[in-house]
């Protein structure tokens, strides 16, 4: 019992009294579902459930051919500064695998491999950028703002 008194006494002389702790900082970035100024779960889950739906359109005939062949979407994010709006990155995550049959011992083998694939955001794009230039049908091959490459591109450089 005497441990977690002397923890929180140590714990009591290492703060500095009057300095923010971790929690009281404000961020510089957020997740873009949480930005103020943009528009919520709603228009970031619409965009990557458009997303991994042009995923699967042209999974099969491009990068799900080969080795990994089950290749799956798993979450697509974007980070945006509080500040401005101004995206940080976006990181589309993808997991595949192999598996082979070990015909001695009737063991599967398993390859699995997990992708972080970057979009080419330009700098200074901003959040309300993005989701026009991606509100369309397509929003995987459309050019990314300020004269950016598309979604698909940053596939191609990653898969």
């Amino acid at each position: 019992m005497l441990l977690p008194v002397f923890s929180a006494m140590v714990l009591a002389v290492a703060t500095p009294v009057g300095s923010p702790t971790t929690s009281q900082i404000a961020p510089v970035y957020v997740d873009a579902t949480e930005y103020r100024g943009g528009e919520g779960w709603d228009a970031f889950y619409d965009l990557e459930r458009r997303l991994a739906r042009d995923f699967d359109d042209v999974c099969g005939d491009t990068f799900c051919e080969g080795e990994y062949s089950n290749i799956q979407h798993l979450r697509y994010r974007c980070s945006v500064r509080v500040a401005d709006g101004v995206m940080g990155e976006c990181i589309w995550t993808f997991a595949g695998s192999n598996q082979e049959v070990d015909q001695a011992s009737g063991k599967v083998v398993v390859d699995g491999r997990i992708w972080q694939c970057k979009s080419p955001i330009v700098p200074g794009t901003t959040l309300g950028e993005f989701y026009q230039a991606l509100a369309g049908r397509d929003a995987i091959d459309a050019p990314l703002p300020r004269g950016g490459r598309s979604i698909y591109d940053g596939l191609t450089d990653c898969l």
